[in-house]
């Protein structure tokens, strides 16, 4: 019996199938018996029989996801697939079910001498997974950029080295979080790498400029996102009942959430439109405003837009293929889906051929959670809401310097003028207490060190207040947009002079720039620069959201929480208290990623349950992750703070497991000497003391003091109708709201 029924999926483009599907399957089959992929036993197991890859049926993929590709490069792409099948199926029998970690991770280092960014491959394939990726290599590469070349390679790496992670997790019996298991099931799944594959496709590389810009991450991680977790409801009965898998949304959430199987599968399922509406929202607006930004010729300009509908077509001719593949738990699912869609929009056709009666389908019966992620009304009154009892296992230890900070940051703000621009006033800035956090973060700091560390919250946290007070909460978004520029101006990486300061956040910013990157070197300074105008950019971001009071999508609001919390500039000032310690490359490994983000995510969280009251009753914001819990769940604050705070126990907990099970990995297999390891013990440390530091404050400081709050209240602004947009180009609006009226 099936675990669960496939729900609803929201399948908004119908799928389309490439006319040269029967010669991929011809040349495909033929290229896996020249790689001895088929019948030819591995140390005794034969991975596929002829009969397996007949019914998996990658050419089928191929053709529904890249239904406009020309023949041969049909061919090419259909290959690769079965190259990566065939990679996860043979790296399950001789390592998964084995349990044998040591010898995967000499398997996958071997895999990485078969992708060179440039040069020939010096190495001799040993094995049909070897084979096969040393031939598509040198098939594939000659035609695309060197920046492309190096992503794809990043992403090839990504998906193989990260198959060490499941497998480490299987041997612990050990389950991800949500957050943990979205980050990793990105690299792990393959699909950024399917999106590289799309620009071959579509005869298209992304402009260099435009592949690490924000729209087009989104993009990325949306696609991959929509990928994977459509694959996991899939797949579950036959990775987690039959294989012992543990990497698998549906189970992650089921165990999570404490809930039964359909309603976790319901859920995930939620959780896939909520991203594939993520992606229409950036490809329409986003992408088109940073085209502008890069000046990006036409040609490139329709090469971008080919990317985009890749992405789409992908999206709707891969549900078509889980549909369709013996490899999945499908049956009775497409006469299922065409029902139910014939129960929405009744006399439509039904049959082969009439995805795009789905499509329409999916689009009613998802309209409402569209629609209700738009139609929130601001300042509405919540009370008091009891703060769970928040979970941070490590103890604040406080600088002896603090009184003198105290003293100290009030006359830096009234030097740099943060207290004569009518956002605070000297009252707020003492009971804001900034210098209590910088002294639990920096408790060995010198005086001077506390004070930088000091002015630096007080000036992140004065910016955050500024932005939606000066410019209208998002009605003002070219003087933010200017606002910003005129910020970046007062970081020179190569020690330009600067314009003269107008106001406080300028005046703030350039002291702060001069005492903190005035003895750096310019590659210091860069990566200072960067983090700074990431959190910058992020308030762009939120002022975006506001003016179209749109509650961002859950993932979304995760993963950009990070840097309006300002979590790029703490960890880049971080490194550079370490200098020369810690090597870049280890910064850079997944196991310290993992424990930034996890501290990161802390804080942020921490933040939004302390601040919940202050930011939903009295500053009419929506960038809240419990009020993000609210609108993805529809659930009460007291169950959406509940789920918030076990989200903060179980970074938490992740953050414990990689220092005590992947951090003696790391120092082993990167051969790092005993000084780099005190250093990276030592970060540690400072990562526990800053989550300390930041509870700390957040319990003891005035800013989120519910008396306080009601006191020094102004009264609220009416209720407004939620604003929708109108005019020309708006006409998808309407639609939408056509489609909630039938639903």
């Amino acid at each position: 019996m099936q675990p669960f029924e496939l729900p609803d999926f929201y399948v908004p483009y119908p799928a389309r199938c490439n006319p040269s599907l029967e010669t991929a399957r011809a040349h495909s089959k033929s290229w896996a018996r020249e790689m001895d992929m088929i019948d030819v036993p591995q140390q005794g197991t034969v991975i596929w029989t002829e009969q397996d890859l007949d019914a998996h049926d990658y050419a089928l993929l191929c053709s529904y996801t890249h239904p406009d590709a020309t023949p041969s490069d049909l061919d090419l792409i259909t290959e690769w697939y079965v190259w990566v099948f065939y990679f996860d199926d043979h790296f399950l029998e001789m390592f998964k079910r084995t349990h044998d970690l040591p010898g995967a991770r000499a398997y996958l280092n071997d895999l990485a001498g078969f992708m060179p960014v440039d040069g020939e491959i010096s190495r001799t394939p040993a094995n049909p997974v070897e084979r096969g990726l040393a031939d598509l290599w040198v098939r594939t590469v000659p035609a695309h950029t060197a920046d492309w070349r190096r992503r794809f390679a990043e992403s090839t790496r990504n998906l193989l080295a990260e198959s060490l992670w499941e497998l480490a997790n299987i041997n612990e019996g050990r389950l991800a979080n949500p957050i943990e298991y979205i980050e990793m099931r990105r690299k792990v799944g393959g699909a950024p790498w399917s999106a590289n594959l799309i620009e071959h496709a579509v005869g298209a590389d992304v402009p260099a400029q435009l592949a690490a810009a924000r729209p087009l991450q989104v993009l990325r991680d949306t696609f991959a996102d929509s990928v994977h977790l459509r694959n996991d409801l899939f797949s579950y009965q036959r990775e987690v009942q039959q294989e012992g898998e543990l990497s698998n949304s549906v189970l992650v959430f089921e165990r999570f959430l404490d809930i039964p199987t359909q309603q976790a599968a319901d859920m995930v399922n939620d959780l896939l439109t909520s991203r594939l509406h993520q992606f229409e929202h950036t490809a329409l607006t986003e992408v088109p405003p940073l085209l502008e930004e890069h000046a990006i010729a036409p040609a490139a300009r329709i090469g971008v837009g080919l990317y985009v509908k890749g992405l789409q077509d992908w999206q709707s001719g891969g549900h078509e293929w889980h549909m369709r593949s013996s490899r999945y738990m499908n049956a009775g699912s497409a006469a299922a889906a065409e029902s139910r869609a014939a129960a929405v929009l009744p006399g439509l056709p039904a049959g082969l051929g009439t995805s795009a009666v789905r499509a329409a389908a999916s689009l009613v019966n998802t309209a409402p959670q569209r629609l209700r992620s738009f139609s929130y009304v601001p300042f509405q009154p919540v009370g008091h809401v009891a703060r769970p009892a928040i979970s941070v296992p490590f103890r604040v230890t406080l600088s002896p310097y603090l009184d003198a900070a105290r003293e100290n940051l009030v006359r830096w703000a009234h030097r740099t003028g943060q207290l004569s621009e009518g956002i605070w006033d000297e009252r707020k800035l003492r009971g804001y207490d900034f210098a209590l956090c910088a002294a639990g973060i920096h408790p060995d700091a010198s005086l001077a060190e506390l004070d930088r560390g000091s002015a630096w919250l007080s000036w992140g946290t004065y910016g955050d207040d500024y932005y939606p007070q000066v410019f209208g909460r998002g009605t003002d978004l070219a003087g933010a947009r200017a606002c910003n520029a005129r910020l970046h101006l007062f970081m020179p990486v190569d020690n330009d002079e600067t314009p003269v300061p107008v106001n406080a956040l300028e005046r703030g910013l350039a002291d702060l720039w001069s005492s903190t990157a005035g003895s750096m070197d310019a590659a210091a300074r860069a990566s200072l620069r960067q983090a700074v105008e990431t959190m910058l950019d992020s308030w762009i971001w939120e002022l975006g959201n506001m003016v179209q009071n749109r509650i961002p999508d859950p993932v979304d609001y995760i993963e950009m929480r990070r840097a309006t919390f300002g979590s790029d500039l703490t960890k880049s000032l971080s490194h550079l208290s370490h200098g020369n310690g810690i090597p870049a490359e280890v910064y850079l490994s997944r196991p310290v990623q993992a424990l930034e983000n996890c501290m990161a995510d802390c804080g942020c969280l921490i933040n939004d349950i302390y601040s919940y009251q202050k930011e939903i009753q009295f500053e009419g914001e929506i960038h809240n992750c419990v009020l993000v819990v609210q609108n993805f769940l529809t659930a009460g604050p007291d169950r959406a703070m509940g789920i918030v705070n076990d989200l903060i126990t179980a970074r938490v907990q992740e953050f414990e497991h990689v220092v005590a099970s992947e951090l003696p990995v790391l120092f082993e297999g990167a051969s790092l000497d005993a000084g780099t390891r005190a250093a990276l013990l030592g970060y540690v440390e400072q990562l526990r003391n800053w989550l300390a530091a930041v509870l700390n404050w957040h319990e003891h400081c005035h800013r989120y003091n519910e008396a306080d709050l009601i006191a020094n209240s102004r009264p609220a602004l009416p209720p407004a109708a939620p604003r929708r947009p109108t005019g020309i180009g708006t006409s998808a609006a309407r639609v939408v709201r056509d489609l909630a009226g039938h639903a």
